[in-house]
């Protein structure tokens, strides 16, 4: 499938749906603690998104996953599945991904949050996570290619002894939930596509602790480290512009 180019007039309504999913992830932080089930997380957001915003939840019913967010707690990696049982602790992380559709366009981003108390390795393995978004971030503009991007999020995380996932990727975006290009988190400089102005896709890398070796668990759909070590990810959907970049999901505490 050929990646496509999206107009001015589609990225704006990508805007208005990353700007919803921003906004999902900013409402819910305040009910990210100790005794929370990530079952009531996934309500909250769900009513948010239906009955607020007017949207849909895209995750909800998407290739059969039952709920409207996936809810990854420290050694699960990506497509968690939030449940009565999953109590939230002091001391987890967890990363929250939302994807919200309005007017027929996706907005897709997620975030790591902190239960009650830090521990020191966890706060440095999401940190280093985030800066592996954000360096990763600044390459895109015109003429970068996909493997200056993988590279770099590569070179961070392996500088920082931790692994980069590579069963799971950033993808293009627009009016389908996943098109091409697949955007791998690790790479070569200077291979892979060219980015070119109108271009729309998520850059979400998941680094490990650990190994970076994975499993898929018996649900179909919850990835998990398989040393059991902890795991973080972070993602934006971004549209390449004529001189660089625009986050379409940056949160109001971010700055682009």
């Amino acid at each position: 499938m050929p990646v496509s180019i999206k107009t001015p007039e589609e990225i704006a309504k990508m805007r208005v749906a990353g700007r919803m999913a921003a906004e999902c992830l900013e409402m819910i932080e305040d009910y990210v603690q100790p005794g929370v089930s990530t079952a009531e997380l996934d309500r909250i957001i769900h009513k948010h998104i239906v009955d607020v915003q007017d949207a849909i939840p895209a995750c909800l019913n998407y290739r059969g996953f039952p709920k409207s967010i996936c809810t990854s707690v420290n050694h699960v990696i990506c497509h968690g599945i939030p449940s009565e049982k999953k109590i939230l602790k002091d001391g987890d992380i967890i990363n929250i991904d939302v994807t919200v559709i309005k007017d027929g366009y996706f907005g897709d981003t997620s975030k790591m949050y902190f239960v009650g108390k830090r521990s020191p390795h966890m706060e440095r393995l999401v940190q280093v996570t985030q800066e592996c978004l954000y360096k990763g971030i600044e390459l895109v503009k015109p003429g970068t290619r996909l493997g200056d991007i993988g590279h770099v999020i590569q070179k961070h995380a392996h500088a920082n002894y931790y692994s980069v996932v590579r069963e799971y990727c950033g993808h293009g975006i627009g009016s389908e939930f996943h098109e091409d290009p697949q955007v791998l988190h690790y790479g070569k400089p200077d291979t892979g596509l060219e980015l070119k102005e109108g271009m729309t896709f998520t850059i979400e890398p998941m680094i490990n602790a650990g190994k970076a070796h994975t499993k898929l668990k018996k649900d179909g759909w919850t990835v998990e480290t398989r040393d059991g070590r902890p795991s973080a990810q972070w993602e934006h959907t971004l549209a390449v512009t004529a001189t660089g970049v625009e986050v379409l999901t940056a949160r109001t505490e971010e700055s682009f």
